[in-house]
C-alpha cells in the first residue's frame, strides 16, 4: 500500500503557479527561464557528445536542480501543460505527418490506439489495485493515466538507429491518438466519480460524442484555414494563424464537450496536406521551422521540469512501487498490443514481430500523464499517493526506458542502410530539390518579384539539373538487376512508389463514388482490387 504523504515527496507541490504572477515576480521569473535555458543548452552539448537521448538529460539534470537555486516561483502547472503545451506537441507532430503513409497504417494505429488503450488500462488498473491496495477508481485513473507514451523518447530513438519508415509511422500515429483516447477516458472517470454513478450507454455516448465531435470541429476549423492561407502568404501571418488555430481549437473542444485532442490532431492533419499546398515554399519552410522549434522549446521546458519537482532523497523510496507501476503497465501493454495486432493480419498486412517488440519497449510516459495526475479532483480517494506513484513512474521509465531503448533498438536490427539505397536517395535529392526551386521561381514570376530573363535563365539552370537527375536515376534502375543485394533494395523503394499511387487511387475512387459520379458496384469491385494489390506489397 502507497502511504507516503506528498508534501514529503514532493515538497514544492503545494506552489505549483495556478494564478498570474504578482509583478514584482516577473523578474524571477525571467531570470528563472534564462537559467533553465542556458541549463538545457549545457544539457544538448552534453548528451550529443554521450550520445543519450536528450529528454533524458533534460531529467537528469533537473534532478540536481534544486527551487531554492532558481531566482523565480518555477513548476510543473497541469494547466499550462494541459491548454498550451499539449496543444502544441499535438499540432506540430500532425503538421508533420504524411497523410499518405498515416492512410495506409490508419488500421494497427486505431486498434493500438483505440480498443488498445481501453483494454491495457483495464488490465493496468487491476493490477495496480490488486498489487498496491489503491481505491478502484483511483487505480483506473492511474491505468489510463500510464497508457500514454512518451513519443518523444521513442522518435529521440528513431533518429540514431535506423527503422522502417512505416513503423516511425504507426508510432507517430499511435501518439497522435491515444492522447485523445485516454483524455476522454479520463474524463469519464471524472464523471464517474464526481456523479457517483455512470451507464455503458452514458459511457458510449460521451466516447462517440467527443471522438465524432472531435474529428468534425477539427475538420471545420482546419478547412477554415487552408481558406484562409489561400488569401495570405506571408510567413509571419500565416505563423500567426497556425498559432490561433491549434490553440483556439482545442479550447473551442473543450468548451463544447468534445476531445480537443483529437479535434487539433485532424485539424493539424488537414492544414499540413492541403494548407501548406497553398503556400510558397519559403512560406513553407518558414512555418515548419517556427513549429519545430515550438515544439522543441515546449519539450525542453517540461522535461526539465519534471525533474525539478521530484526530490531525489525521497525518490529512492518510490522506487519499488515505481517499478511495479512499471511492470503492470508493461503486462497491459503486452497483453493487449500482440493478440490486437495478431488479429490485424486478417483485415490488414501483418505487423512483422519485431515491430510489435519496438511497440513494447518503447511504451516510455512522459510529462502528459505527470500533468493528467495532477489535474485530478482534489477529492479523489488517495489522490497524494498517485500524483506521487505517477510522477516516480515517469521518471524512473524516462530514465531506464529511455537510455535502454536505443540500445534495444539497434539489437532489434530492424533495417540496415545500404550503398544502393543511398544512392538512390541522393539522386532523389536532387529531383525534388531542382523541381521546388523551379516551382518557387514560377511563384516568383507570377508576383512580379522576379523579371522574366531572370526566370528564364534560372529555370534552364535547374532544368539541366533535372535532366541530369532524371537520367541519373534512369540508368540506376536499368542496372538493378546486377546483384540479388540492389533488386531487393531497389524492390522495396518501388513497393513505396507503388503503395502511394495505390492510396491516391483509392481516395479518387472514393471521392467520386461520394460525389456520385460512379456506381457503388463499379467502385467497389476497383478498391477491392487495390487492396489486394496494397496487401501484397512489401513493408517498407
Amino acid at each position: 500500500m502507497l502511504s507516503w504523504p506528498l508534501a514529503q515527496v514532493f515538497p514544492g507541490m503545494d506552489v505549483l503557479p495556478t494564478q498570474s504572477a504578482p509583478p514584482n515576480d516577473v523578474t524571477g521569473l525571467v531570470n528563472a527561464l534564462i537559467v533553465l535555458l542556458l541549463v538545457a543548452t549545457v544539457v544538448a552539448l552534453i548528451t550529443r557528445r554521450l550520445r543519450i537521448p536528450y529528454v533524458v538529460g533534460l531529467v537528469l539534470a533537473g534532478l540536481t536542480i534544486t527551487k531554492s537555486l532558481l531566482p523565480g516561483s518555477v513548476g510543473l502547472n497541469p494547466e499550462v501543460i494541459l491548454n498550451l503545451f499539449l496543444p502544441i506537441l499535438i499540432f506540430e507532430a500532425a503538421i508533420n505527418t504524411d497523410i499518405s503513409r498515416l492512410r495506409s497504417t490508419i488500421k494497427p494505429i486505431a486498434l493500438i490506439a483505440g480498443p488498445g488503450v481501453l483494454l491495457a488500462s483495464i488490465i493496468t488498473a487491476a493490477l495496480l489495485q490488486w498489487g498496491l491496495g489503491l481505491a478502484t477508481i483511483t487505480a483506473a485513473a492511474i491505468g489510463v493515466i500510464l497508457t500514454i507514451t512518451d513519443t518523444v523518447s521513442v522518435i529521440a530513438a528513431f533518429r540514431t538507429v535506423p527503422v522502417p519508415p512505416r513503423l516511425a509511422t504507426i508510432v507517430e500515429g499511435e501518439s497522435l491518438f491515444n492522447d485523445g483516447t485516454a483524455l476522454v477516458l479520463l474524463g469519464i472517470l471524472t464523471t464517474i466519480y464526481l456523479q457517483g454513478s455512470f451507464t455503458a450507454w452514458e459511457g458510449m455516448q460521451q466516447l462517440v460524442i467527443a471522438f465524432v465531435g472531435g474529428g468534425t470541429l477539427g475538420l471545420g476549423l482546419g478547412y477554415l484555414c487552408v481558406g484562409l492561407f489561400q488569401q495570405l502568404d506571408d510567413a509571419l501571418s500565416n505563423i500567426l494563424l497556425t498559432v490561433a488555430v491549434s490553440l483556439g481549437t482545442f479550447q473551442i473542444g473543450q468548451a463544447l464537450g468534445v476531445s480537443s485532442a483529437i479535434a487539433v490532431v485532424i485539424a493539424g492533419l488537414v492544414i499540413g496536406e492541403l494548407g501548406f499546398r497553398q503556400t510558397s515554399a519559403s512560406t513553407k519552410v518558414t512555418l515548419l521551422n517556427f513549429w519545430e522549434y515550438a515544439g522543441f522549446g515546449v519539450n525542453t521546458f517540461i522535461f526539465l521540469l519534471v525533474g525539478i519537482e521530484v526530490d531525489p532523497g525521497v525518490l529512492l523510496q518510490t522506487i519499488p512501487a515505481a517499478l511495479f507501476a512499471i511492470a503492470a503497465y508493461q503486462i497491459g501493454r503486452i497483453l493487449t498490443t500482440y493478440p490486437l495486432l495478431y488479429l490485424l493480419r486478417f483485415v490488414d498486412r501483418p505487423l512483422p514481430l519485431r515491430w510489435q517488440h519496438v511497440l513494447i519497449l518503447g511504451n516510455v510516459k512522459g510529462s502528459l500523464s505527470m500533468a493528467l495526475a495532477l489535474s485530478l479532483p482534489a477529492s479523489l480517494p488517495g489522490r497524494q499517493q498517485v500524483v506521487a506513484l505517477v510522477f516516480s513512474t515517469v521518471l524512473v521509465s524516462l530514465v531506464g526506458q529511455g537510455l535502454s531503448l536505443p540500445f534495444l533498438v539497434r539489437r532489434l536490427r530492424l533495417s540496415s542502410p545500404s550503398l544502393t539505397r543511398q544512392r538512390l536517395e541522393t539522386l532523389q535529392l536532387n529531383l525534388i530539390a531542382a523541381k521546388a526551386a523551379q516551382q518557387e521561381l514560377a511563384t516568383l514570376l507570377q508576383s512580379g518579384s522576379l523579371p522574366k530573363n531572370l526566370y528564364e535563365e534560372l529555370f534552364a539552370a535547374y532544368q539541366a539539373q533535372i535532366a541530369a537527375a532524371d537520367r541519373d536515376l534512369r540508368d540506376f534502375y536499368n542496372q538493378r538487376t546486377l546483384n540479388d543485394a540492389a533488386h531487393l533494395e531497389d524492390q522495396s523503394h518501388l513497393d513505396g512508389l507503388r503503395r502511394r499511387l495505390y492510396l491516391a487511387e483509392k481516395g479518387a475512387v472514393n471521392d467520386a463514388l461520394r460525389k456520385g459520379l460512379l456506381s457503388e458496384e463499379t467502385s467497389q469491385a476497383y478498391v477491392r482490387v487495390l487492396n489486394e494489390k496494397l496487401l501484397s506489397l512489401k513493408d517498407d
